[in-house]
């Protein structure tokens, strides 16, 4: 019994470890002119952290910056810097959609430059050995809290996927209603007009005598 309750504990732990992996590292190439982009499509009341910084292959005493600009899907800006190396965003999302970070290289200096940005969302963005330390909870303790965390993560993200679908369902239930009247209309609208071309052809024929 005590070997099974420490496998289910060691694969709930291997559980909760993969789905705290929800953050990414990610390294995008910055042109000397033009901007680079990254987003991330995220739904309402989730934690956002990301932590990011220029690297550059060059003279060390010339180092490029960087200008970033971080919006939401309705194009709010929640971060905005500029002449920086180095940085950090952190924020809380209030509606659901992509949320765009933008980065550009604001000085003259030329070189290959690359920007590591550690994009972190959700139970993946909590700062668990705060919570351990205030709560004095450790081992399967502490693994079991962030496997509830994960869980309910994903329960939300369900939902979030759930009401999406019904939402693209009912557009699409629209769209189609909209498509088959139109149909119905452009089909009525060409039997009105060979009608009325049929007509006025008769009455030109029979006003030349033709028929």
């Amino acid at each position: 019994m005590g070997g099974v309750s420490r496998s289910a504990v060691a694969a709930a732990a291997v559980i909760a470890v993969w789905l705290l992996e929800s953050a990414a590292a990610v390294w995008i190439d910055l042109p000397e002119k033009g901007t680079k982009c990254v987003s991330e499509e995220i739904q309402p009341n989730v934690v956002v952290l990301a932590d990011y910084a220029i690297m550059f292959e060059g003279n060390a005493y010339n180092h490029p910056t960087m200008a970033v600009k971080v919006t939401s899907p309705y194009g709010n800006t929640l971060h905005h810097k500029e002449n920086v190396t180095v940085g950090q965003f952190a924020f809380t999302t209030s509606e659901a959609g992509n949320y765009l970070a933008c980065f550009w290289i604001d000085n003259d200096v030329k070189g290959v430059a690359n920007v590591n940005i550690d994009w972190k969302i959700g139970i993946a963005a909590k700062d668990w050995d705060s919570v351990a330390r205030k709560e004095k909870i450790e081992g399967v303790e502490l693994e079991l809290r962030k496997l509830e965390a994960a869980v309910e993560a994903i329960h939300n993200n369900l939902l979030y996927l759930k009401a999406r679908e019904a939402e693209m369902r009912e557009v699409s239930e629209k769209t189609n209603a909209r498509v088959a009247w139109f149909s119905i209309m452009s089909l009525g609208v060409c039997i009105a007009v060979s009608v009325l071309q049929s007509w006025h052809l008769q009455g030109y024929f029979r006003k030349k005598k033709l028929i």
